[in-house]
């Protein structure tokens, strides 16, 4: 069109102004969606615009998730199966009988109390399908991305069942559920694990609907020594806030280039309020600032940071020094690393080895008949075991 727009007037020039606008919308629109499709940061044109289905539903899917949710999610529950979610086009998933490799399987989970609806992938250690382990309870490492992200960055970027299947079966890592899921509730919005005030219970979601939804579908332990919180860059933040807000929950956190304030950003919108309240509770979500003014929570916490290249590196120090009895802490501080996965891959390893190493297995048992949701060929032992760690 440029050759009919060549001409003196207002129209010509208006129609080449708006030509070069609408080729740098192209541009950048097409920009966008490469970032989008190897990112995954949404799914849907829905959750780009904040327009789903925020009440419990049954999903009309049940049966079409194939091998992806078969053990423990029902249609009525409040782990629902899903569709594949991106599950089949990432590399190194295990593959094989579940027996022997473990199963991730692909789900949605119904919060109860948040009326929120969040996409998971659930890692099944291979002894959750074991005869000698049919009547144990395993213990759960919640895994969040970071925003925006999802749970394909988990699991394709982050290579987090794949390097829980490899520390398992190296005996450096016990049998433990992993439950992949993001932060936000409400796509979005970066909601940052935080009970907005008449808006998204997303701190409600993961202290309260997420474990009881679990412990109804999984054999899982019930005791918080057998649940930890860990993620990176916003889902690092979230796990140590879980942590040190509702110890009683997540006893144990890691956080791989997490920040240690939440804060108000265009991505939030307003988290804490209005009034007189507002300011105490951004105070409270503020870490640091617990560790002066409040007591210190009986929690174990692993944070990460590098010298040269992250941004959370003073405050990571800070932090560290903070934390006082009865609260514990590790870290891994490298000479040079970016906020990037290529740093996380580095880190994701010991992170999971030192998570197992907090969380408690067996942490109890089955008293009766194995519940429906193990798996159909598993006949009830004469006696339960007591299994090393490592087994």
């Amino acid at each position: 069109l440029w050759p009919r727009l060549a001409k003196r007037g207002a129209l010509p020039v208006a129609g080449r102004l708006g030509s070069i606008a609408v080729t740098q919308v192209a541009i950048v629109a097409a920009a966008m969606l490469a970032v989008n499709a190897n990112f995954e940061f949404y799914g849907t044109w829905n959750e780009l615009f904040g327009k789903y289905d925020k009440a419990p539903v049954n999903v009309t899917q049940l049966g079409k998730g194939g091998p992806y949710a078969t053990v423990g999610a029902t249609k009525d529950g409040l782990v629902q199966p899903a569709g594949a979610q991106g599950l089949d086009k990432i590399k190194g998933i295990p593959h094989g009988p579940a027996e022997k490799v473990g199963k991730v399987q692909s789900v949605k989970i119904l919060g109860r109390r948040s009326h929120a609806i969040n996409p998971a992938f659930i890692y099944l250690p291979p002894q959750y399908f074991q005869k000698q382990f049919q009547r144990q309870r395993f213990p759960v490492a919640v895994v969040i991305s970071g925003y925006p992200g999802g749970i394909m960055n988990l699991a394709q970027h982050l290579q987090v069942p794949q390097t829980a299947s490899k520390l398992i079966s190296e005996n450096k890592m016990q049998p433990t559920v992993i439950v992949m899921i993001r932060p936000t509730i409400a796509p979005p919005r970066d909601t940052e694990c935080v009970d907005v005030p008449d808006g998204p219970q997303a701190e409600t979601f993961f202290t309260k609907d997420l474990p009881e939804a679990l412990k109804q579908t999984y054999r899982v332990g019930h005791d918080p020594s057998a649940w930890g919180a860990m993620g990176y860059s916003s889902g690092g933040s979230c796990a140590l806030q879980l942590a040190m807000r509702e110890p009683g929950v997540y006893p144990a956190a890691a956080s791989l280039s997490g920040d240690y304030k939440i804060a108000n950003d265009l991505t939030t919108g307003n988290l804490f309020g209005t009034g007189p309240d507002a300011k105490q509770k951004e105070h409270e979500h503020d870490l640091i600032w617990r560790l002066k003014n409040m007591p210190v929570p009986r929690v174990s916490v692993l944070v990460t940071s590098s010298k040269k290249g992250e941004k959370n590196y003073g405050e990571t120090m800070k932090f560290l020094q903070a934390i006082k009895a009865p609260m514990t802490k590790s870290s891994i501080i490298l000479d040079e690393g970016s906020h990037h996965f290529t740093t996380w891959r580095r880190e994701i390893g010991p992170a999971l080895e030192w998570m197992g190493q907090q969380l408690t297995f067996p942490q109890d048992v089955v008293n009766n008949a194995p519940k429906k949701n193990a798996p159909s060929d598993s006949p009830t032992p004469t006696s339960t075991p007591t299994p090393s760690p490592g087994a």
